[in-house]
């Protein structure tokens, strides 16, 4: 019976490998046809999305059948072919710029070489030198998706709820330069009179409840625009423009600076009130302050901070009225805000402090439970973290890359 399952798992892993090998060879085939710029390459291009996100039945398929397949570890394959994912948009974006496609053919090719070694050699090893030829394919994968530069916000997909817990605001989140191996969640409830953080050792455990400590912070915080930062926790003092440093690794406060001119205390707040005068928030460059000043008439400033100091490094003055913003959060330098916090809320502006302009967008986003208290990019995850009445919920993000080459480095 043991010979029996494992000869099963090989034709099931089989199986699924070849469909993996297939849909890696049809991103080759797209890619050499895009530049002919036809209504059949469009067409190709979608009936290859639909090939890819298939395969996800496929491995649910698979991981219903509990009594044959080891489905740890196959969740830890199914992981990394969903790497494949995030490829599906530059494919459909980029149609133009020849070299850059052959560089990035070039890539599906050798990783097309890869998967046609697995499956050839599917009989011949064993899982767990399956797992690392598997993981030695992730690293090539990263070393393709590195060549992908800072991307506009196209679209909004989801959510995906994660957790039903606590009151209708809080903030949850992770940390966005950690290791890939560290996956701890933070948590914390409500948006004022509290200041206990519970952490949690991983979204799993995090579903699960099962906490991994607890932080007791020397200041109550405002609001549920917090934000963790390479092992820091930077919030708002309650009843102050007052940033405040806290390093988990130690439990203290490792400095704390005022915001200077920043409302406060429902002064100017987001649409759901809250105090969520101030917001801190990070993306691929860095650690950011949104808040609102008289100075500029109650509308957003954007105040890049030094996440050591807190002092400010650079600051643009936006024309975006802070009261009339449901919430905001930063992708590659530009501020993305939504027009409200409810049913029906879109993202509405941009504002990149690059080029210190903005635009008006209609970016709709599904609001499942009807009142939005945090919205939150993580530049490691390529998702937005919500709490969403209670619910804590994540949105994947499309992203207009940039593929960036050996003459840009």
């Amino acid at each position: 019976p043991s010979q029996g399952r494992t000869q099963c798992m090989k034709v099931k892993i089989n199986a699924a490998q070849s469909d993996s090998f297939q849909k890696v060879q049809n991103m080759s085939q797209s890619i050499e046809v895009l530049n002919l710029r036809t209504q059949r390459d469009f067409q190709y291009i979608m009936r290859m999305e639909s090939q890819i996100k298939g395969l996800r039945s496929k491995f649910r398929q698979i991981e219903s059948d509990r009594k044959t397949v080891a489905n740890k570890n196959f969740q830890e394959l199914k992981g990394k072919m969903e790497s494949l994912q995030p490829l599906i948009p530059v494919l459909e974006q980029y149609k133009t710029d020849a070299k850059l496609i052959s560089l990035f053919k070039e890539e599906i090719r050798n990783l097309s070489s890869v998967l046609m070694g697995i499956q050839e050699e599917m009989g011949a090893y064993d899982y767990e030198e399956l797992q690392q030829r598997v993981l030695n394919l992730e690293n090539r994968l990263h070393s393709c998706m590195n060549k992908l530069t800072c991307g506009k916000l196209m679209k909004i997909t989801g959510p995906q709820t994660v957790k039903t817990s606590g009151t209708r605001f809080g903030a949850w989140m992770t940390d966005p330069v950690a290791s890939p191996k560290n996956n701890r969640v933070w948590y914390m409830d409500s948006y004022t009179n509290n200041k206990i953080v519970k952490e949690y050792k991983s979204i799993h455990d995090f579903v699960a409840g099962v906490e991994s400590r607890t932080y007791n912070l020397p200041f109550k915080w405002a609001g549920t625009n917090h934000v963790v930062y390479n092992g820091s926790l930077y919030y708002n003092k309650m009843q102050s423009n007052i940033i405040v440093r806290y390093s988990f690794e130690t439990g203290r406060v490792i400095t704390q600076r005022a915001l200077e001119s920043a409302g406060f205390h429902n002064v100017y707040p987001y649409t759901w009130g809250g105090f969520s005068d101030i917001d801190l928030m990070a993306d691929e460059l860095g650690l950011w302050a949104v808040y609102a000043t008289n100075q500029n008439a109650g509308n957003i400033v954007i105040s890049r901070l030094n996440p050591d100091t807190l002092q400010i490094l650079d600051t643009w003055n936006t024309e975006y009225s802070k009261r009339n913003a449901g919430e905001s959060f930063m992708i590659c330098g530009t501020l993305y805000i939504t027009n409200s916090h409810l049913t029906g809320a879109k993202v509405y502006y941009a504002y990149s402090t690059k080029t210190s302009t903005y635009e008006y967008t209609d970016i709709p986003f599904h609001n499942q439970y009807f009142h939005m208290s945090m919205l939150d990019y993580n530049a490691r995850d390529r998702a937005l973290y919500g709490w969403n009445n209670g619910h804590q919920v994540l949105f994947n993000v499309t992203l207009f890359h940039i593929i960036k080459t050996e003459d840009d480095s």
